[in-house]
């Protein structure tokens, strides 16, 4: 809500001023206030309240006033429209008539349009969907079309023939409420039930609304109705309709008929009825007695004529005597207590604070305003409490009338300010609501007054309630209204009261009276109830406790719900100021550790989940301020920032979202072990709400639906959408900063506060609050990353509109960047990469088409796209993705070489060329023309061939399908020819005889050999190789460390764990050097290594002394000349090794550097030149933005497949032609290959399917096929074969087990070559 004046719309003609409406919910709204069992502890944080909007009472009252303006608003903007010619607002039918042109519109019916204005009405910023050229009509809302007002058909009593009733003295509020087919009238007969019941069988009250202030009648004795029904005239339904059903109960009905509007007109419509039923009854006499208990005060016509010129209202408080008051009051604590309090009473005595107070009109129409916000944010007093404020206790008549509040006519007959005490405050029933009264106020106690006795026992609310309901039992015995002595006493005077702060004790404490007073909000949470469960802090006290002595039963007529309205109170005023909240779960300059911010937001979500979201809501709306620094730029004349808005520096805003996020983990159900938290994480990473049969993962029916019934609680989803966005808002204000003040230091990161408290490997630096179990710790560290995960993925599914393109922003964009940063955090938060998948959205995404357009996507900062996040994507997935791409960038070749190859045919076709020049032509565009890439091999020089016949190649030709022919064997390539020339050509490549790569014995890793005397061009094109085989989906025969694919993929090398594949050892000795204590000796006599690096090539020891990053020298290392004229032209490489005792000693100081610079010089120093001719070949074939869908291991398996293979696994997947898995050879062979040791397994893969290793993806995404071959007739027998491009294996039916093991060792031991079977 901005700070200028607004004003609510309550029909065409008239407006309520904000300040107006909330004088008189001041007015009426009970106040909290610290009950007197309160402990001497809560005493000392407990502050008055002087800003109304800060009163929950008030509050809730003009939220709910607001939504029925804007369901009224948007009612009349469905039905009827603006009537502009220009009107582009879609639900408006003016824009619905113009855009359908000639086809015309069909208006929404009564149902559709209701329920059409309930939901935009309940949407995020509902007022951007109001149409600005909408005007309400002049007539009465349709709505009120369908009711009818009849008079009941009976005589008057003597009591209404001796009092004459005019239309001023009806309330409105009488018709307010009345639910169609009741009857209100005045002797309602009893049911057989026990209550009272209408003429048409409707129940109704028959005791009077607690703390009401009619006439001075007794409380036993049962009030008058109006002497009128509303019935809702019948209408045709279809009882099979379920719209009908569902939308058109009395309910949703309420809606319409209870806007302002619609409430205004019904007053109208009561008067006039009830004038015309005073017309024919005799009037009052002058003089009559109204000393006997049941009779109203006069009214003469002269005086409300006189009133009614000087525009004043006047409200006469009436009530019984005290004992009667006291003895009603009793008996309503006792029916609270035995109902659990489930709808909160009146204030008892409902006298108003201000009982003097003359409200005066305008002179004339008040100008109309902006509309009042539905969700009131601002929390600024904006002059509303200088004039709500008490004044002075002694003042006199002219200070009296100079006080009085001037606010203008209430659109309602009956004032707004009973409408809410009853309709509002206390959830009465609306057709027992008290007809209006009036009355002179008297000054109130003034704050100074007020301040003094709260220290004692004295400034209880008993005293103040006592002396009010004495003074309200005088006025009513002596028949008079005289302000000296009706005086509401001392609660009426003073000011609303709340907790200043809170903390883990005082939380503690109040949530254990409210649960132990059974007034805490329905909720379907789970568990309901939560108490104490952590160890006594030493830091904390005595705990806090309630006072044990009784005062009286006068003294306290309700105090559960005393209490329920002070918890209330002090929620809300706490949570929703962003200051509070930040300031109640700091201490000593430090937020809260998780566990107990975590703990406080769960016992508080307990007890009042819908106040603490709501509340929380509010304050995080201060998150989209801008900082100081972005207000200063602005001209003085621009309004891009409201004024008043408050302001948060990244490190408040970080707190006050780790508090709100804190809240909505809160909210998820408590669980006993890990594991039940990553089951339902996965299940509902696929967005499902069961577990779906075990497929997922298998948790119990009730777990989940209590799962599901946190993530879909509409509040806490707001509250998610809210904070989210939040995120990225802070970031574009903290780029705007960057831009226009030039800093070197960066502003922290708005999420850098929660992270800190997540740190969980470094939680011996955070300080406790509350002491836990290391069990619950333990499940602690486990809990928050992954509902933090799955609060994200949640906001995500449900924002989500099906496209792989998403925006930057919102709250979508938010939960995103929420993930982003987690995952680059993963390590620290102990979380796997699987916690991070979201297979909600691989599920329904196009596999081929979307990688392919997300190649010519753009991310910006209105725009992005899910693939820039692959880790949302499994594995099996993001290969797809991968393969898609290269196949489309394949087909695309093939297609432009068969295009060509047309063209070329068709233009030799008409040229008029002899056969000679024809055959010149054809012969000069066959390469380039050819559809694929053709390669002959010979077996006995497989790198020259492929050398020969790839150098030079440009892209176009290297994107087209691979087709291999191995000389002299008649082989067709189908996938099997192509898999044997790369296990060949690699295996020749990478020969360390070659001098190009060095091979470690132990793990068969590979690598580049430092300084190496072969050309550059070699390794590019090996990398030329790599990038061909992963181009058309092979995998090879190979072992590179991680480090490779690291450098590969453009990740830093630096961490020591990532050397450890591919040099173990030297990877035990790195570590044992850092992790040394020198206790046991110094590092220099225990080591006794320089500060160098040093690498044996071609028998010689190369060394350098290592430099740092800095210097210039720090990427230069030798080369082995590539010929012998250019060995004896220039030194050895040796010739300039450091001196010995020249160079730095490693020591304890210098050790953390030392080895990341030997890991800088392994990785990449010594190895730059053969390195970057190696990348250049790899990305020959390959897109470079599909490589961002891999990470390291990622693409470790696409390269190099899975070495170890599971022959259970195997059997599992395998196929069968011929026989079935029962045949008696078929056991056999299964037995004999499962006693294979590895290197046999490998042969038997690499016989079936061209290849030793499982591609990517496990054995469930290869072909092994046994399919029987004949029967073994001969003696000499025939050995096994197999199709490797279809991963078939020709197996004979063997006579027994012995001669299958002897025939299938033959044919693994002795393979080579390709023929036709």
């Amino acid at each position: 809500m901005t700070g200028e004046a607004t004003s609510l719309v309550v029909d065409g003609g008239n407006n309520v001023n904000e300040v107006d409406l909330i004088a008189r919910l001041w007015d009426q709204a009970r106040f909290a206030r610290l009950p007197w069992d309160a402990p001497a502890e809560l005493k000392e944080l407990v502050e008055d309240i002087d800003n109304p909007k800060r009163v929950y009472a008030i509050h809730r009252a003009s939220r709910r006033h607001n939504f029925q303006n804007l369901v009224q608003r948007f009612i009349v903007q469905l039905r009827d429209g603006c009537g502009s010619d220009y009107c582009s607002t879609p639900t408006c039918f003016t824009c619905r008539v113009r855009v359908a042109g000639k086809a015309g519109a069909r208006k929404y019916n009564t149902t559709s349009c209701r329920t059409l204005a309930t939901y935009l009405a309940t949407l995020d910023n509902p007022e951007d969907k109001i149409c600005p050229r909408l005007r309400f009509p002049k007539g009465p809302p349709a709505a009120l079309g369908s009711l009818v007002f009849v008079s009941n058909p009976r005589a008057p009593s003597r009591d209404e023939r001796s009092i004459p009733t005019s239309p001023s003295r009806l309330s409105p509020a009488a018709t307010r409420g009345v639910s169609p087919k009741s009857s209100v009238g005045p002797t309602p007969s009893k049911s057989p039930s026990g209550r009272n019941s209408s003429a048409d069988g409707s129940a109704v009250r028959d005791d009077p609304l607690p703390g009401s202030t009619g006439s001075c009648t007794s409380d036993r004795e049962s009030p008058r109705g109006p002497g009128f029904s509303v019935i809702e005239e019948p209408t045709s339904k279809d009882y099979r309709s379920f719209t009908a059903n569902v939308f058109s109960t009395v309910a949703l009905k309420m809606l319409e008929w209870l806007t302002p509007a619609s409430v205004e007109e019904m007053s109208r419509k009561a008067a006039d009825l009830q004038a015309s039923r005073t017309s024919n009854r005799t009037t009052v006499p002058k003089d009559t007695d109204t000393s006997g208990p049941g009779s109203s005060l006069p009214q003469s016509k002269a005086l409300q004529g006189e009133a009614a010129k000087k525009g004043e209202v006047e409200v006469a408080t009436n009530t019984t005597s005290d004992k009667e008051r006291l003895a009603k009051e009793d008996q309503n604590s006792k029916e609270e207590h035995h109902r659990g309090l489930s709808s909160p009473v009146s204030r008892p005595g409902t006298q108003r604070r201000n009982s003097n107070a003359k409200l005066r009109t305008a002179a004339g129409p008040k100008p109309k305003q902006q509309q009042l916000s539905i969700n009131p944010e601002s929390i600024v007093d904006d002059g509303i409490s200088a004039i709500l404020k008490p004044p002075r206790p002694n003042a006199g008549a002219a200070d009296k009338a100079s006080r009085g509040l001037k606010t203008a006519t209430p659109a309602l007959t009956r004032p707004i300010s009973q409408l809410s005490s009853a309709g509002y405050f206390d959830e009465v029933k609306l057709e027992t609501m008290p007809p209006p009264r009036t009355v002179e106020s008297k000054p109130k106690v003034g704050r100074s007054q007020m301040d003094g006795p709260r220290g004692s026992d004295s400034g209880s609310p008993k005293e103040s309630t006592t002396a009010s309901r004495a003074s309200s039992s005088r006025s009513c015995t002596n028949n008079s209204v005289d302000a000296g002595e009706d005086s509401e006493g001392d609660e009426s005077s003073l000011f609303p009261q709340a907790l200043s702060r809170l903390n883990a004790e005082v939380v503690d404490f109040i949530c254990d009276v409210v649960q132990e007073d059974r007034t805490a909000e329905n909720h379907m949470l789970e568990p309901p109830t939560i108490t104490r469960f952590h160890n006594k802090s030493v830091r904390q006290g005595k705990p806090l406790k309630r006072k044990v002595h009784h005062p009286g039963p006068q003294r306290t007529p309700n105090l559960r719900l005393e209490w329920k309205l002070f918890v209330e109170q002090t929620l809300f005023y706490i949570l929703s100021d962003p200051h509070r909240a930040i300031l109640s779960f700091t201490e000593r300059g430090q937020i809260y550790d998780s566990q107990t911010l975590w703990y406080c937001m769960l016992r508080m979500t307990r007890i009042a989940p819908k106040l603490v979201f709501h509340s929380l809501w509010m304050a995080s709306a201060s998150l989209f301020a801008p900082p100081e620094s972005l207000r200063s730029l602005r001209s003085p004349t621009t309004k891009v920032f409201p004024d008043r808005e408050t302001s948060l520096s990244n490190l408040q805003a970080g707190r006050l979202i780790s508090i709100c996020l804190h809240s909505l983990i809160a909210a998820a159900p408590l669980v006993a072990t890990k594991q039940e938290l990553y089951d339902m994480s996965r299940i509902r990473a696929h967005g499902l709400s069961l577990s779906g049969g075990g497929s997922v993962a298998d948790q119990p029916i009730s777990l989940c639906l209590q799962y599901e019934d946190c993530f879909t609680d509409e509040l806490a989803l707001r509250l998610a959408r809210r904070v989210f966005s939040a995120i990225i808002t802070r970031r574009y204000y903290d780029q705007i900063n960057e831009t226009n003040f030039s800093t070197d230091e960066k502003a922290a990161d708005v999420l850098t506060p929660l992270f800190s408290q997540l740190d969980f490997l470094n939680m011996d630096a955070v300080s406790y609050i509350l002491p836990f179990s290391y069990r619950e710790r333990a499940i602690h560290e486990a809990r928050v990353p992954i509902l933090l995960l799955d609060w994200a993925r949640t906001v995500m599914l449900n924002e989500w509109n099906g496209s792989p393109e998403i925006p930057a922003d919102g709250p979508l964009g938010g939960a995103l960047a929420l993930i982003d940063a987690m995952y680059k955090k993963r390590h620290e938060l102990l979380l796997g990469d699987a916690q991070f998948r979201a297979e909600y959205f691989a599920e329904r995404l196009d596999t081929a088409l979307m990688p392919v357009s997300w190649l010519s996507h753009s991310s910006n900062r209105r725009k992005l796209h899910l693939l820039d996040f692959p880790y949302l994507f499994n594995s099996s997935m993001l290969v797809s993705y991968f393969r898609a791409i290269n196949f489309s960038r394949m087909s695309r070749a093939y297609e432009q070489a068969t295009s060509l190859h047309e063209n070329v045919h068709l233009i030799a076709q008409r040229l008029v060329l002899d056969t000679h020049h024809r055959s010149v032509l054809a012969d000069g565009l066959a390469t380039a023309s050819a559809k694929v890439l053709s390669l002959d091999i010979r077996r006995d020089s497989v790198i020259e061939d492929a050398f020969n016949q790839l150098w030079r190649r440009q892209e176009r030709e290297l994107l087209k399908p691979l087709k291999v022919h191995l000389t002299g064997e008649e082989g067709f390539d189908s996938g099997g020819v192509q898999q044997e020339f790369f296990r060949m050509a690699i295996a020749e490549a990478l020969d360390p005889d070659y001098g190009a790569f060095l091979v470690d014995g132990r793990t068969r890793m590979t690598w580049f050999v430092p300084g190496s005397m072969e050309p550059v061009w070699k390794f590019e094109l090996v990398g030329l190789l790599v990038s061909l085989a992963v181009y058309n989906g092979l995998t090879l025969p190979v072992t590179f460390p991680k480090a490779l694919y690291r450098k590969l993929l453009g990740e830093p090398v630096t961490e020591l764990h990532h050397i450890a594949d591919g040099w173990p050892e030297l990877y035990d000795g790195l570590t044992t050097l850092l992790e040394w204590d020198e206790r046991k000796g110094t590092v220099e006599d225990i080591f006794a290594r320089t500060y160098e690096f040093s690498v044996s090539v071609y028998g010689q020891v190369v060394t350098r002394e290592m430099k740092p990053p800095s210097h210039p020298d720090s990427n230069k290392w030798p080369q082995f000349p590539p010929t012998a004229g250019q060995a004896a032209s220039q030194p050895s490489p040796h010739v300039n090794n450091p001196a010995e005792d020249t160079t730095e000693v490693v020591t304890s100081a210098n050790r953390n550097s030392y080895v990341s610079d030997y890991i800088r010089y392994l990785t990449d120093v010594s190895v730059r030149p053969q390195y970057e001719a190696f990348a250049r070949g790899f990305r020959a074939c390959l897109h470079p933005k599909s490589l961002d869908l891999l990470n390291s291991s990622l693409l470790q398996s696409l390269v190099e497949g899975v070495q170890e293979i599971d022959i259970s696994e195997l059997k599992r997947y395998a196929k069968y032609v011929g026989w079935d898995a029962n045949h008696r050879t078929v056991r056999d062979f299964w037995s004999v290959v499962k006693k294979y040791d590895d290197e046999m397994k490998r042969k038997l893969l690499e016989f079936v399917t061209a290849s030793d290793r499982i591609p990517v993806g496990g054995i469930k995404n290869m072909m092994f096929i046994l399919q029987k071959n004949g029967v073994e007739e001969d003696e000499k027998g025939r050995l096994p074969s197999s199709y490797t491009c279809y991963g078939t294996l020709l197996l004979p039916e063997y006579r027994d087990k012995e001669v299958l093991r002897e025939r299938l060792d033959t044919a693994l031991k002795n393979t080579q070559g390709f023929g036709f079977a």
